[in-house]
């Protein structure tokens, strides 16, 4: 059984329903029952038309429950609609799933469930294995989502920017449970790239592929974080750098610049350099110049004062940090709630040689650290400084 098939069918399965008229949650849960019914089927009597085949069980099992249901005004109309078995109508509403799964009445958390279960063709099970949670937790809050956009019109406009920030939020999950999240990410961007053309759709498929690239490196053989300037670069996927250099310089000379497209392009410089040493850091700056014009994000300003830091040493990088506290007040009144504000600030410290105060800041930083592999590094960071000033 090709379950990558069945998931890649499923989006196009569920938008066709939908746009017939069936109320989205008794939609999705349709399609879920016909792809159970393809798994037991299908490797015994594979259909010509996989997705007609997909659209008339699913159909059928919506007639079913509707049936069942106490709303049964509609169903004559909607046996009259039944489509006759055969080959699948060619018009793709993908895009309209995609806009309606990250439909901005949901939260962030409901919206990445929402469209790992209905875009992603995943199960509920593999949904929560993946972000840490009872099954019945994920249920529940796919169950909402679900309720919260029945009620919308399918093919109401949508925002391609809050679509791009869910898959940004499943890409970040990494890996948990039976689920790449990542790869899971970039299979769904690959995916809405098809059914739009759109330069930051393509800026966010191109960073997605050049950070996904460092993936093999990034922690050694114990499980223990390795830093960007102390990876194995032969260990980095030249094929995924390559074709996220590509796919990137395509989106940049469209000159519609956004925020994934300049984040793409400074993860393309560090792709670039065979060696730290030769990280070209005065254009990563000029490129998080840009991307500071475009979010105004006081973490993208973090990231820029580690790399002025680079550029043009550790006091200039100090400076841009200070000049970052003033500029936001809840950084410095509320103790920098800014996210790895303190590590940043232990690594340009310990640059400058004032180890005491960085090692207190790394150790600061490993207690605000928001998984147990980065506060296990932020940790052995204060310990290596500590113990070389007991010497």
């Amino acid at each position: 059984m090709n379950e990558a098939l069945l998931r890649s069918l499923t989006p196009s399965v569920l938008a066709i329903l939908v746009r017939r008229g069936a109320e989205f949650a008794a939609a999705e849960d349709a399609v879920q029952d016909a792809l159970v019914e393809a798994v037991r089927v299908w490797p015994a009597d594979p259909p010509r038309d996989a997705t007609g085949w997909l659209v008339t069980v699913a159909w059928r099992r919506f007639l079913d429950a509707t049936r069942a249901d106490a709303a049964r005004r509609r169903r004559e109309d909607l046996v009259d609609e039944e489509p006759a078995p055969g080959i699948a109508p060619a018009v793709d509403d993908t895009l309209q799933l995609y806009f309606l799964c990250a439909h901005p009445s949901l939260t962030p958390s409901s919206a990445v469930a929402l469209t790992l279960r209905a875009v992603g063709g995943l199960t509920t099970r593999q949904i929560a294995q993946a972000y840490l949670v009872p099954e019945a937790t994920m249920a529940q809050r796919i169950s909402r989502a679900k309720r919260t956009v029945s009620g919308l019109r399918f093919d109401q406009p949508g925002d391609v920017a809050t679509v791009l920030r869910v898959l940004y939020l499943v890409f970040n999950e990494g890996y948990s449970g039976d689920v790449d999240l990542a790869a899971e990410a970039i299979r769904l961007t690959r995916q809405l790239a098809v059914v739009i053309d759109h330069p930051e759709v393509a800026g966010l498929l191109a960073l997605m592929l050049l950070h996904h690239a460092r993936r093999a490196a990034r922690t050694a053989p114990d499980g223990s974080l390795v830093p960007l300037a102390e990876q194995d670069r032969g260990r980095w996927d030249t094929e995924s750098i390559a074709e996220g250099v590509e796919i990137l310089q395509a989106a940049l000379a469209r000159d519609r610049l956004g925020e994934f497209q300049a984040q793409a392009a400074i993860a393309a410089l560090h792709a670039d350099a065979p060696t730290a040493e030769e990280t070209d850091w005065v254009q990563i700056v000029e490129w998080y110049d840009e991307l500071a014009r475009l979010t105004d994000s006081p973490v993208v300003r973090l990231n820029r004062a580690v790399a002025v830091g680079e550029a043009d040493g550790p006091r200039a990088g100090l400076a841009a940090l200070a000049a970052l506290d003033n500029s936001s007040p809840s950084s410095s009144s509320r103790g920098h709630p800014i996210p790895r504000h303190a590590a940043v600030a232990a690594y340009l410290h310990e640059r400058d040689g004032d180890l005491a105060t960085a090692a207190r800041l790394y150790a600061e930083a490993a207690q605000k650290a928001p998984n147990l592999a980065e506060r296990d590094h932020l940790t052995r960071q204060a310990a290596r400084l500590n113990a070389s000033r007991c010497r």
